[in-house]
């Protein structure tokens, strides 16, 4: 029995989801899964570790201080930081070796100044907002022109131009196609200038979704992890959930009616019953949103959470259901032949799965496939 709960990453899944993803793109598309936030709460080093061995050809990521991350654990790896760095990060990520995003033309300086400093050309992305709304130029004519700054830097290496999908799960692809054609369009002129610029757009969805989208990268991340982007069944698309959460039973109780369980007496026991409490809460990722709505798996069985989730506990209501201290709780994942998924439990919660697997706080540890600290 472990200390009080732990995530389970079973990382050959992981190279399984890689390779299916593989497969869809072909070998001609670059591969380069994202492992933001801490693998959207996977592990980023294990994770990382694991898909560089699964062939990925880069890694993705938000933040500088991921890409260092990453570098300590590979020192050859291609990386991409996606997000915007404030100056100081900037550094970082080139001593990191990785490829940095641009969209402003009077960030090009801090990027080059970063550069001549580390002694190294840094690869450039050069972001075209074709309707997330977030980061980039709507305006092509700035996108060129940043192009063009890059690729007239002797330290700076011009390698992209990218975009984000805002809709690609949307049954409806009408947006996604034009976020599709306008960064098409763009990018013939662009090749026209500069002949090997490589175009890349696809987050899970349209990797699973849509051929079209592909270009010379794709940047999947959920699908990554065995969640489906469209937040129903991962099995559909042949893809693996690598996380399973698991506690343990810490106290096994006698409830008579009238008695409650949790803050607030938000539930009363009606009838005699069995309550017993595991030690994971919302301290731990359970969100507080699950009281008296969420579900485990106990011996096998799904039992309801009773109770107000606090913050180092939960009461679930097992019934008649035969419960010893120690037994395992399965709060993601499965016991038999029954499963609690990620998107399950984002279904309760009114959110997507990914949200649910990034919430697991850093106090749970990651066990990765057949280790266990």
């Amino acid at each position: 029995m472990y200390e009080r709960a732990e995530a389970r990453i079973d990382l050959a899944a992981l190279k399984h989801n890689c390779a299916e993803l593989r497969q869809r793109v072909g070998p001609d598309v670059e591969l380069a899964p994202v492992l933001k936030a801490d693998a959207y709460g996977h592990g980023a080093a294990h994770c990382a570790a694991a898909a560089v061995e699964a062939g990925v050809d880069r890694i993705a990521v938000a933040t500088a201080r991921e890409a260092l991350q990453i570098r300590a654990m590979d020192p050859e790896v291609p990386i991409l930081v996606l997000g915007a760095l404030a100056p100081g990060a900037v550094e970082t990520a080139v001593i990191a070796g990785a490829d940095i995003s641009v969209w402003d033309p009077q960030f090009i300086g801090s990027v080059e100044a970063a550069a001549r400093a580390a002694g190294r050309v840094t690869g450039v992305h050069v972001k075209y907002d074709t309707g997330m709304g977030r980061l980039g130029s709507f305006d092509p004519e700035v996108v060129l022109a940043v192009a063009r700054s890059v690729a007239a830097s002797p330290d700076l290496r011009l390698e992209a131009i990218w975009t984000h999908f805002a809709s690609a799960d949307d049954p409806d692809p009408a947006f996604t196609n034009l976020q599709k054609s306008r960064l098409s369009e763009l990018g013939e002129r662009a090749r026209a200038i500069f002949p090997g610029l490589k175009l890349h757009a696809a987050n899970s969805a349209a990797v699973v979704s849509d051929a079209t989208t592909h270009f010379d990268l794709v940047r999947p991340g959920v699908a990554v992890y065995g969640m489906d982007p469209f937040g129903r069944d991962p099995a559909a698309h042949n893809l693996r959930p690598v996380l399973s959460l698991h506690s343990y039973v810490a106290t096994v109780k006698r409830f008579e009616p009238g008695m409650s369980a949790g803050y607030g007496r938000t539930w009363i026991a009606r009838e005699p019953t069995t309550v017993v409490t595991v030690p994971v809460g919302y301290g731990d990722g359970v969100r507080r949103g699950l009281s008296n709505l969420g579900e485990v798996l106990i011996g096998g069985r799904h039992c309801q959470m009773v109770g107000t989730v606090s913050m180092d506990n939960i009461t679930v209501e097992v019934g008649d259901l035969s419960v010893s201290v120690g037994d395992e709780v399965t709060l993601i994942g499965s016991q038999g032949e029954e499963t609690i998924t990620a998107e399950q439990v984002a279904a309760k919660l009114d959110t997507i799965n990914y949200e649910v697997t990034c919430a697991i706080s850093p106090r749970v540890p990651r066990i990765p496939s057949g280790e266990r600290e």
